[in-house]
């Protein structure tokens, strides 16, 4: 079925022009939106906790603007599995790729944390080309065999390198001799909440994936913050803010406390662009169980 998929629409879809493309993506809307209703449910629950001072026609608003967002993403996902390293890096280029220049000079690793905010695909293919980090991007493989190895080669081929989630410590052994740049997407709700730091976040008791701050730390990695901001429909730019430069040094939770209220920040600001699909608060704070 995946191999079906990929060669007779997810590959045609990818070679269409712009235009046609987020045409595409307006239609995709009504679909969704209206008809499918797609975690409709989920997405307004999560507005209405995230902003309870809001209007319900405020929240209504944040989500029709963040459907019309999801879609467009949807589209921009397909177009990656062609698009050129020229187009790429003008659709989504970093404003400030000197920041890095301490680090390098230091022969300092780092790693780069940031959320599920803007086009976060994009933004990690764009990364390869810019910087001068061997860029390595946590994923999780997908189960469709054929369907993961296309995504991975896609999203590698300009210089990425996808690493399962499941050996991210040995990834981090095999380089410890190379200067890398190794991204965490930090806001997906953890497997093992028992595990995680607990914090408020967007008005919620919030469970926080720690990978971010324990490899920092354990590696004394500088950790950076990687923000995407979208510029118009399909042109977003990259810019790095340091989060902690001596994480081994840093109080015990700080790290992951600094990156997630950056992220907060971004959303409290423009919060169509971040990801309401995703069930982000169904663990709680007790014995890390599943809500109910």
């Amino acid at each position: 079925m995946g191999r079906l998929l990929y060669y007779l629409v997810l590959k045609p879809i990818s070679l269409l022009p712009a235009f046609i493309l987020y045409g595409l993506s307006d239609v995709l809307f009504v679909i969704l939106y209206y008809i499918v209703k797609y975690r409709r449910k989920v997405v307004s629950t999560n507005l209405r906790n995230s902003f309870p001072q809001k209007t319900e026609s405020e929240i209504r608003a944040i989500e029709s603007k963040f459907y019309r967002h999801l879609c467009d993403l949807m589209l921009e996902g397909i177009r990656n599995f062609s698009i050129s390293k020229a187009e790429l890096i003008r659709r989504c280029p970093i404003v400030n790729p000197e920041f890095f220049d301490s680090y390098l000079a230091q022969g300092k690793s780092v790693i780069i944390v940031a959320g599920h905010y803007n086009n976060w695909e994009t933004a990690a293919m764009a990364y390869a080309p810019q910087i001068a980090y061997h860029p390595i991007g946590i994923y999780s493989p997908l189960a469709d065999p054929f369907m993961d190895k296309k995504a991975k080669d896609s999203r590698s081929r300009y210089g990425l390198e996808m690493v399962s989630k499941k050996i991210i410590k040995e990834t981090f052994e095999k380089y410890r001799n190379r200067l890398t740049a190794t991204m965490f997407g930090a806001d997906q709700s953890p497997s093992n909440a028992t595990k995680a730091h607990w914090m408020t976040f967007l008005n919620q008791d919030t469970a926080v994936l720690f990978g971010t701050e324990k490899f920092a730390v354990e590696y004394d990695y500088p950790v950076v913050y990687g923000h995407i901001a979208k510029i118009r429909r399909g042109h977003y730019q990259i810019s790095f803010t340091t989060i902690e430069d001596n994480p081994t040094t840093a109080p015990y939770g700080s790290i992951t406390e600094k990156h997630t209220r950056m992220l907060e920040q971004y959303i409290l600001e423009a919060p169509e662009y971040w990801l309401w699909t995703h069930k982000r608060w169904k663990r709680k704070r007790e014995d890390g169980s599943l809500k109910k």
